[in-house]
């Protein structure tokens, strides 16, 4: 997930809805109902098979590891996230696709500690924005990989700086085996979501996003329709350019209302995410893509002390043209919570994450990305539960 966040069937008539009310496989551990597994039953495997509300691990496991390492991204797997969330892909100078926050590494990496590269520390407008630090484009997929991750947010989660400097950076291509080898381990089929990374922005440095992708995707057997690989992106024209490349379910990413995605702001289009989410604009999404992703803010609104307010109409309205919703992000830690649901003052202390997770659940979301999959999981079997 991006920068963006705050830290019916498509035309082509391809693609089979991702929201089944279904329980998934983990079904008898986490205690759900019998006719909940009767209806698993019913739906069979695939998309239809997903739990709902399904559990999208964030980045991994952000909330216990370093994000986007296999380490995060096996301990999702080891809780029992439906989803990970492996790969925010970012190209390398050599044409490669890693698995990165940001193309800025500065925060995630130890690259500050590497003297050979203090040089190529710049700063740069990514977005609008201009930011400075080292960025994956300046390097060799040889050179990133001299370099290893640590913790981007430690005043939050000083317990995984406990890990600083233990993986290294993956590449989207070792995260299409890693999938295929966890599955064969588990014995049940591991779900990927990545997200493509500012592809204006790459597209006009000559490393255009979604065609590499779509090269790793249909060299791995994986650009089908029925393919455990969900796509997502916070730039409309990604998604679009995406639909005519591959088959995989595909989800627009969604920031805060009065936002701009930053490819309309290169080509001019005057629309703002507001617009985007009126029933006219779920409408055209519905034509390239298969679900939304929108920050929870759009689901309920909230006051200006920061404690929830009005819960809109959005998951109605995108459930009307046939799109799934999969909001982001929520964490355990008081400073990410809705107010009402904080506990104490401790920028690392846990609030009551059940209780959020419950309240958001019960306004029909079809899943949500979380740093805290194991949380997730069981206030979902509470929700589901009753």
């Amino acid at each position: 997930m991006g920068t963006q966040e705050n830290d019916q069937t498509g035309g082509t008539g391809r693609r089979a809805l991702l929201g089944a009310a279904v329980l998934g496989a983990g079904g008898a551990v986490l205690g759900l109902s019998t006719a909940a597994r009767a209806a698993e039953a019913r739906h069979g495997g695939g998309l239809g098979g997903l739990p709902k509300p399904t559990i999208i691990g964030h980045r991994g496991t952000a909330g216990y590891r370093p994000e986007h390492t296999f380490g995060s991204y096996d301990l999702a797997l080891d809780m029992g996230a439906d989803i990970v969330e492996a790969g925010d892909l970012c190209p390398t100078r050599d044409g490669h696709l890693v698995c990165r926050h940001e193309p800025e590494i500065g925060g995630t990496t130890d690259v500050a500690d590497h003297p050979e590269f203090a040089g190529r520390r710049t700063t740069k407008v990514l977005d609008g924005v201009a930011t400075t630090g080292w960025f994956t484009e300046d390097f060799t997929l040889a050179e990133l990989k001299t370099l290893r991750a640590i913790e981007r947010i430690p005043a939050n989660r000083p317990h995984n700086t406990l890990y600083n400097g233990r993986w290294e950076i993956p590449t989207f291509e070792e995260v299409l085996r890693w999938q295929d080898e966890q599955t064969r381990r588990r014995g049940k089929q591991v779900w990927i979501y990545p997200e493509t990374k500012h592809p204006t922005y790459f597209r006009k440095l000559g490393l255009g996003l979604e065609e590499r992708v779509a090269k790793l995707l249909h060299k791995h057997g994986k650009d089908r329709r029925n393919s455990p690989v969900i796509l997502q992106s916070f730039e409309p024209t990604s998604i679009q350019r995406l639909n005519k490349l591959v088959d995989n379910p595909l989800v627009v990413l969604l920031s805060g209302a009065t936002t701009r995605p930053w490819d309309f702001v290169e080509s001019g289009d005057p629309r703002t995410v507001a617009d985007l989410i009126t029933p006219k604009g779920l409408r055209e999404i519905a034509g390239y893509a298969q679900g939304i992703g929108p920050t929870l803010d759009l689901v309920i609104t909230k006051k200006a002390d920061g404690s929830l307010d009005k819960e809109t109409t959005l998951v109605s309205d995108a459930h009307k043209v046939g799109l799934i919703l999969h909001p982001y992000t929520m964490r355990n830690e008081n400073p990410f919570l809705p107010a009402e649901y904080r506990r104490g003052t401790d920028a690392d202390g846990y609030g009551d994450a059940f209780g959020a997770f419950k309240r958001y659940f019960a306004t029909g979301i079809d899943g949500v990305f979380t740093d805290n999959a194991d949380t997730g999981l069981l206030a979902r079997a509470d929700f589901v539960n009753g």
